[in-house]
């Protein structure tokens, strides 16, 4: 059975509540969208209309005369074109063809008084908005219902959505400026209230359903990406009861896919000339920290719990073949015949097992600069800001310390990189002295070097399949990590299948 179209009703104890409406749906429609108008004489439908195009044109002065004689007026909007058009005087629907119906609402927002009469020249997907009288309530009130229909349906939703997210938080009367996007299906926007507050609002729908790759699952299943915005929430909460400084959740809908969090500024750990050291010490004193810790596995979330999944060799195993699917044909212009396609898995599949058979512990994923904020104002580890924990996973410790010293966006120099392993071990070993620094090294280039090969591969497939070219600036320096992480002894087979097979990803020592 088809789902009921969605409702939301408003209340009107005016025209300037009707224009204020109108102001509100304005930011939602685009070309090719249809807004029916339904209602008596005198409803109010025209008030709407005109508030709307007013808002759509930004000129609160534009005169919108009721196109009641002229059954149609466009305006030039400053995205698309607007056609508002009244067919109270439309007998037949097939006089809308006469009237230039069909060119006239190419690529425009086409708003419709006394849709009714259109007939099938009217779309199935729109959003109608019906305006009432009550009596009761006085001349100048009117009950407005807004309602969904066919592809619109999802867009109301979350509108609604949003706006009950907004008010929850505090957040309804904020502006709100696009900030970014980021290589996932994330986005985030700037809140600020007129007496300067700020806030977040994250918008992570859940995540579509991929194509079947194996074991009956698509690619995130088996990468144990996160499903939804409900991770977020869980290791927000998880990570503040461990005392460190992810956002402060302020409201959220998990089935919407939003939330209003805590804005922890715009300060890094890193500029454009690559790391701060006294702030990436304080995020390997942070790894180190949270390392030495017994942490629970399940996190409370919603009224439920949120189960953090393992990263275990099939995940594992799934990230390093995007290599072969996306950076072998896209960017090294090679083909990896199967033979050696399934070699290279065994390879990896030998490295990965003893590690991860070791303890694991939280590893956030992403732990790097772009993710790192600073905050100078607090103290101690709390001074480092988390924001990209959803997809934390049960792994090994090392996978986050070759994150965050095999940075994706800034060059680690050498030197730094290990002056800030040696900090962690010896902050492990104060821990525990049974610390085995040498079983770790090997654990951390196997990590640095299972980490380059897939994001070579999820760079090549950003650029290829996403139309994100931008990533592709970052593939030398992914290069060299993972030349630097085959060198270790314990990976000496993996390389010498690297120069047989893909030896133009590797750098000339």
């Amino acid at each position: 059975m088809s789902r009921p179209a969605p409702v939301w009703e408003f209340d009107l104890d005016d025209e300037g509540a009707t224009s204020a409406l109108a102001e509100r749906v304005a930011p939602w429609l685009r070309a090719d969208d249809l807004v029916t108008l339904s209602g008596d004489l005198g409803a109010g439908k025209t008030a709407f209309a005109r508030a709307l195009i007013r808002a759509l044109t930004g000129d609160p002065a534009l005169e919108a005369p009721s196109p009641t004689f002229t059954l149609m007026q466009v305006y030039d909007g400053p995205a698309f074109p607007i056609v508002h058009a009244d067919l109270y005087r439309v007998q037949r629907p097939e006089e809308l063809i006469d009237l230039g119906w069909e060119e006239a609402s190419d690529r425009a927002l086409v708003l419709v008084e006394w849709p009714e009469r259109g007939g099938d020249n009217l779309s199935h997907d729109r959003l109608d908005i019906a305006i009432g009288f009550d009596a009761d309530r006085g001349p100048d009130f009117r009950h407005a219902t807004l309602t969904g229909h066919g592809a619109f349906a999802p867009r109301l939703e979350h509108a609604r959505a949003l706006a009950g997210v907004l008010e929850a938080s505090g957040w309804a009367d904020a502006t709100r400026t696009f900030m970014l996007g980021d290589a996932s299906v994330r986005a985030y926007e700037k809140l600020e209230k007129p007496d300067g507050g700020a806030a977040i609002l994250m918008t992570q729908p859940p995540r579509p359903d991929g194509p079947i790759l194996r074991y009956g699952k698509p690619y995130a299943a088996i990468a144990r990406l996160s499903e939804d915005i409900r991770a977020f929430i869980a290791m927000a909460e998880a990570l503040h009861a461990q005392g460190y400084s992810a956002p402060r959740i302020y409201s959220y809908d998990i089935p919407a896919g939003l939330a209003v969090i805590e804005d922890l500024g715009n300060e890094f750990i890193a500029n454009q000339y690559g790391p701060i050291l006294d702030r990436t010490g304080e995020a390997v004193a942070l790894l180190a920290d949270l390392h030495t810790r017994a942490l629970p596995r399940q996190a409370p979330v919603d009224g439920g719990k949120y189960t953090i999944p393992t990263y275990d060799c099939d995940a594992m195993l799934i990230e390093v073949e995007l290599l072969l699917e996306w950076y072998a044909p896209h960017v090294a212009r090679a083909s990896v015949a199967s033979g050696a396609r399934a070699i290279f898995l065994s390879l990896w599949r030998a490295a990965l097992q003893p590690i991860l058979d070791q303890p694991t512990t939280w590893t956030l994923r992403d732990f790097h600069s772009p993710n790192l904020l600073w905050l100078s104002e607090r103290s101690g580890l709390a001074r480092v800001g988390l924001i990209d924990f959803q997809d934390c996973v049960m792994g090994p410790p090392a996978y986050d310390l070759a994150s965050l010293l095999q940075d994706a966006r800034v060059d680690v120099p050498g030197s730094l990189e290990m002056r800030m392993i040696a900090q962690y071990a010896r902050a492990r070993t104060i821990a525990d002295p049974n610390f085995d620094a040498t079983a770790f090294a090997a654990s951390y280039a196997a990590m640095g070097a299972q980490r380059a090969t897939k994001i070579l591969g999820l760079f090549a497939r950003l650029d290829k399949r996403d139309g994100k070219p931008q990533y592709l600036a970052h593939i030398p320096r992914f290069r060299r990590y993972l030349t630097k992480s085959l060198a270790h002894p314990v990976l000496s087979p993996i390389k010498l299948w690297y120069e047989a097979n893909l030896p133009g990803v590797l750098i000339p020592e």
